[in-house]
């Protein structure tokens, strides 16, 4: 069973975030790390650039696949976790702590309704399996 810490918020696409009011930090859950199993690669986007809800803002690389990251929210990337370039099998090992992507200022808190709490993305991860 994947870890769902209840103090974050969850995406379809298996993003978690932190929410710290108009900032969030992102990172993937615990259920995507275990279904890309080794991960070896990882692209991220320069602090300063900007997303809508739903772009693609980076890519994570396994022995099994490569995957799309969607930016869950709009918002201006204020950070980047540059240890994870050279180290992306952290993921593996801390996915909810120092293995946090990007950090993001959003452009519309409002979008933050549209994402799960930790009851409804483990009622949704039950599902897909």
């Amino acid at each position: 069973m994947s870890q769902v810490p209840a103090d974050l918020m969850y995406t379809k696409d298996d993003e978690w975030l932190r929410v710290n009011g108009d900032e969030v930090i992102i990172g993937i859950t615990d259920y995507a790390q275990d279904s890309l199993s080794d991960i070896v690669y990882l692209e991220l986007p320069d602090v300063g650039s900007t997303f809508d809800a739903d772009d693609t803002f980076g890519v994570v690389e396994s022995v099994k696949a490569a995957s799309d990251l969607l930016m869950p929210v709009a918002g201006e990337v204020t950070a980047v976790n540059e240890a994870l370039i050279d180290t992306p099998e952290l993921i593996n090992s801390d996915p909810f702590g120092e293995a946090w992507l990007i950090k993001v200022k959003i452009s519309d808190t409002s979008q933050l309704a549209d994402l799960m709490d930790a009851t409804a993305y483990n009622a949704y991860l039950a599902d897909r399996d």
